[in-house]
């Protein structure tokens, strides 16, 4: 199946305003109900696409696309449409924020409540527990916080155009919004600084063994080991040890060489997380639960985030104050020095990667094909931000197809197939520290991401990859991919063209309310494929050399017509090679980023010069 991400963001827009914007209305929830991060999902099936994709913009009324525009009708004409959104936006902050009153100020206080995407191992969650964040909540809310502040203050722009009252007004009500907007953000900000974790471990531990069972590929001793890990990670452990600022891990040692240690984050605020004094927020200074442990899941979905906030387009508009950018700016170097940590790690040693020794085993002991997509996920990221070289994507593409297989995104499905449960219910991971709160059961968190996690590092793989052969294949795979998840799209009802219907390929009970979980995540997939897309193409060595000798010999046969051309001469020869001179100097603009299509123009034009050669040629002859 080709991907086309314009025209599959816009088939997501138009199911998504039939599923749940009814009479004016926008209407919350889907298959698990409404909380804090499902519906931020909802939002940002629209919203992500619309502040990250150049062409589906919605903050300048007089520029919306004409496809944009009637794909969003229903919400009324171009100015309804971002009317509208401030509305809806106004409606999710109102949701999920408390307000408060101190000395006769009214002040909010964020909300972050995983609610019903919580389960526990017996039973049911308490009403505590259910009120539970987790890094989920704050990443999403990251994401959803920075497209709502660049759709709101360029939104807010053109209604200062405006000479209408209402346009007025509601410019003015942006003005509190986006104040609003801004208290979420600083509040997501602290959270994902303080579930950031460190933590430390000795080689002959439970975790310690089994992190070396991983890192191990060459059945050296462990003394050897450790003492290599140490060295491949010394400037990651200096810079843990000498440059975390804000909310370090309590009662980690980063002195003591022979310790293995990993890093990350957590599943949400971890306990005993130190203050970030500077905030003036709950969430600054409230107890955590949290073991102070990384999980790979978790650690994935917070780069995410932040790679929202550190990229080239959020740096330009000059989203954040002063105190955000110090939040900022913490954030940053958690998201570089995790990023270090697992790429070392997944490619540690001269043999085998450990990576590549499939399922990865974390430090608690489990083993899962889908952490080794969430480290291989890492990877990869770490990769892209570094711009490396194409002998790692060269081992990595090898990896991908085989996490397709065992994955069943590309292979048949067999009887009491153990990928099924990948996907449906999804891994469960076991947020340990949740069953001291209010004498509850264990909590359990279920992700069953594993294919759109799989087809977005493809695409990120496909964009960096600078050798034809590697991207060609890792964009085979993306359609495989893709074709997967066309399958598992709704084909009936109001929420067709939405995620996630698992019984058409895993079998299993109807589902008839969308998943935005799931389909959140195929729009960022969409968007990866936009970004790819809009990069310029690959550029061959061999094509810019025979682009070059076409385009040398189609000048040198210009000049030679142009010197048998008069100076009054108006003949349909001057046309001729007024055009194929166009083409000649088109080329020689194109050769270095586009050499195929230079070459093309040059072989054009070649052509053209020689019709003219012919011509004048047959007419000399018949004289």
């Amino acid at each position: 199946m080709r991907i086309q991400p314009r025209q599959q963001i816009l088939g997501v827009w138009r199911s998504l305003l039939t599923a749940c914007y009814r009479d004016g209305v926008w209407e919350w929830g889907g298959r698990d109900g409404s909380n804090s991060i499902s519906d931020a999902e909802q939002l940002l099936c629209l919203l992500y696409p619309a502040t990250e994709i150049d062409g589906f913009g919605l903050d300048k009324p007089d520029d919306i696309a004409d496809d944009v525009r009637a794909v969003l009708s229903p919400m009324g004409n171009s100015a309804r449409i971002g009317t509208t959104l401030v509305r809806v936006l106004e409606d999710y902050i109102d949701r999920y924020t408390t307000v408060v009153e101190e000395s006769g100020t009214k002040k909010d206080l964020p909300v972050f409540d995983a609610g019903s995407y919580l389960a526990a191992d017996v039973g049911q969650p308490t009403a505590e527990q259910s009120r539970l964040d987790v890094v989920d909540s704050y990443s999403m809310s990251l994401t959803l916080c920075l497209a709502a502040l660049k759709f709101l203050r360029g939104f807010q722009g053109f209604l200062l155009t405006q000479t209408r009252r209402d346009a007025r007004e509601l410019a003015a009500s942006i003005d509190v919004l986006d104040a609003r907007v801004n208290t979420r953000l600083t509040a997501c900000m602290v959270g994902l600084v303080r579930s950031f974790v460190v933590n430390t471990v000795t080689k002959e531990s439970s975790e310690g063994q089994a992190m070396l069972s991983m890192l191990n590929q060459t059945g050296a001793s462990d003394e050897t080991v450790v003492k290599a890990v140490a060295r491949r990670l010394e400037r990651v452990r200096i810079r843990l040890r000498n440059d975390l600022t804000l909310s370090q891990t309590p009662g980690v040692d980063l002195y003591d060489e022979e310790l293995l240690f990993e890093c990350g984050w957590s599943w949400s605020l971890v306990r005993d997380a130190a203050p970030i004094e500077f905030v003036d927020l709950p969430i600054a200074a409230e107890s955590g639960y949290a073991i102070a442990r990384p999980y790979l899941h978790f650690t994935v979905v917070a780069l995410d985030g932040i790679n929202d906030l550190t990229s080239a387009r959020t740096r330009e508009l000059d989203l954040l104050d002063g105190e955000q950018r110090r939040l900022a700016e913490a954030l940053q170097l958690r998201w570089d020095l995790a990023q270090r940590y697992w790429s070392a790690v997944a490619r540690f040693g001269s043999g085998r990667w450990p990576l590549e020794d499939i399922p990865w085993r974390t430090s608690d002991g489990e083993e899962s094909d889908y952490f080794s997509l969430t480290v291989s996920a890492v990877l990869m990221q770490d990769l892209l931000n570094r711009e490396a070289d194409d002998d790692d994507l060269t081992r990595a593409a090898p990896i991908f197809d085989e996490l397709a297989r065992r994955g069943r995104i590309v292979s048949r499905l067999t009887e009491n197939d153990p990928a099924r449960a990948m996907h449906t219910p999804g891994v469960r991971l076991r947020l340990t520290g949740s069953e001291d709160i209010d004498g509850g059961p264990l909590l359990l968190w279920t992700v069953s991401d594993y294919a759109t996690v799989l087809l977005k590092r493809i695409l990120q793989a496909a964009r960096l990859s600078a050798t034809m052969e590697t991207r060609d294949k890792l964009l085979e795979l993306a359609q495989e991919a893709m074709e997967h998840l066309d399958r598992r799209a709704f084909r009936e009802g109001r929420v067709t063209g939405l995620w996630d219907d698992p019984a058409r390929i895993f079998g299993g009970p109807e589902i008839h309310e969308p998943s935005w979980y799931l389909t959140e995540r195929v729009v960022e997939c969409m968007v990866a494929a936009a970004l790819m897309f809009a990069d310029p193409p690959l550029r061959s060595p061999a094509l810019v050399v025979r682009a070059m000798e076409l385009l040398t010999e189609a000048e040198h046969l210009l000049n030679g017509q142009l010197l048998t051309l008069g100076g009054q001469d108006t003949s349909a020869k001057r046309t001729a090679l007024a055009l194929a001179q166009r083409r000649v100097e088109r080329a020689r603009r194109l050769i270095d980023e586009q050499p195929g299509t230079a070459l093309s123009l040059a072989s054009q034009a070649l052509l053209e010069l020689d019709e003219l050669a012919y011509a004048r040629h047959d007419a000399t002859r018949s004289q």
